[in-house]
């Protein structure tokens, strides 16, 4: 896999991503929560808050000892439970990575119904392709999903250094992320043929295909999709490539068990 740590696009329209911070702290304290209970305790508490298909088409129901939210509800707190360590800290730093950039697209309130609404639909997206399932998904993989598809469509031509096995390369965006979206439709094959993983692959499709539909209506009218806006410099005598403005708020590396 291809692992982002760092892009080279710098923000335009805002000074800092609140939002996104604020959506990775959210988890992470959700995560620390989860972290102080009891193994009994903590399944409880991602079936009480996780998107079970089952319970939110009314096909079952939660015994009243486990149910925490209304049903429709879990389609918002299951974006901010994870699994472990690695699903918490991978989904962070893809949303680290490349949500500032769809942040500064839109603004920091756009982008919050944004990215509730990528959520969203990716967790109906799993609920429709499994109806009967009943067990709880989790993650904000979905919406994250909504955020790289987002990117895709704004920044396909920016440069991001990912980790492949050892190695730390630079690479357009259309290739990360353009493998990205080929592996969850690879891999929601695979699981069709009985290898899934545990993995909702298509939230991660749902999602990434909501955020593809709804940058259009929701960027600033200023914001032109595929890079179309790029400053073109002209290079002076001895130096080989443009110049590249730092990230505002990023001096270092940044920063889908749905």
């Amino acid at each position: 896999m291809l692992l982002p740590l760092h892009d080279d696009n710098p923000l335009k329209n805002i000074r800092f991503q609140y939002v996104t911070v604020a959506f990775i702290a959210a988890s992470v304290a959700v995560f620390l929560f989860q972290f102080t209970l009891g193994a009994r305790e903590d399944q409880v508490f991602i079936y009480g808050f996780g998107a079970i298909p089952a319970v939110l088409f009314g096909q079952t129901e939660l015994p009243v000892a486990m149910a925490r939210a209304p049903a429709v509800l879990t389609l918002v707190t299951s974006m901010f439970l994870h699994g472990g360590f690695m699903h918490l800290a991978g989904n962070m730093l893809f949303l680290w990575v490349l949500g500032d950039n769809v942040e500064d697209a839109m603004g920091h309130k756009r982008f919050v119904a944004f990215y509730l609404v990528c959520g969203i639909a990716a967790a109906l997206a799993h609920a429709m392709t499994e109806p009967g399932s009943r067990i709880p998904m989790i993650g904000a993989s979905g919406a994250i999903s909504g955020v790289i598809g987002a990117y895709l469509m704004l920044h396909p031509k920016a440069r991001i250094k990912v980790l492949i096995s050892y190695f730390l390369v630079w690479l357009p965006a259309y290739v990360v992320l353009g493998f990205w979206i080929g592996f969850q439709f690879f891999s929601a094959a695979m699981a069709a043929g009985g290898a899934g993983g545990g993995v909702a692959w298509w939230a991660h499709i749902g999602g990434f295909f909501a955020g593809v539909a709804l940058i259009v209506p929701m960027k600033r009218k200023n914001v032109a999709l595929f890079d179309r806006g790029l400053q073109r410099f002209t290079l002076r005598p001895g130096v080989s490539r443009r110049s590249r403005i730092p990230k505002s708020g990023h001096s270092g590396p940044k920063g889908p068990w749905s």
